[in-house]
């Protein structure tokens, strides 16, 4: 065999090795594209939860306030809980009340939970929920 020969065919070898890595490489870049856009989404859905219970303990906080005092409609500014924040507002007259509760946590993330309640006029103050509402 010619010496040419030889270095035809170790130069197309070289040229299938060459493109047989970019293949390989460019797959298991696209798998760790996936997974990281897999992990942001995981992360994304931890936080609205923790947002959401947040925002309800915002809501609960409101209920035994007004089960405590049923003409409380103070509400809250950016109470602490939890390394969190939530914020209440509530409005309407006896016996019909409705609670909007904000969670807010350090990501960023917010959620929204509002109650229409109706407070019985005698105690032990009873509160019936008559309408629930999650981030609309």
């Amino acid at each position: 065999m010619s010496l040419r020969r030889i270095a035809k065919k170790n130069g197309s070898v070289f040229l299938m090795v060459v493109f047989v890595i970019a293949l390989l490489s460019s797959i298991v870049m696209g798998m760790l594209q996936m997974n990281t856009e897999e992990i942001q989404l995981m992360r994304n859905q931890i936080y609205t939860a923790q947002a959401l219970a947040v925002a309800e303990a915002g809501l609960n906080d409101a209920l035994y306030q007004i089960r405590t005092n049923p003409s409380w409609t103070t509400g809250f500014s950016n109470k602490a809980f939890n390394g969190d924040s939530y914020t209440v507002a509530v409005t309407g007259t006896l016996p019909n009340r409705t609670i909007t509760s904000t969670g807010a946590t350090t990501q960023g993330f917010v959620s929204r939970v509002a109650a229409n309640v109706t407070v019985s006029p005698v105690g032990p103050h009873m509160i019936r929920i008559d309408n629930l509402r999650i981030n609309e």
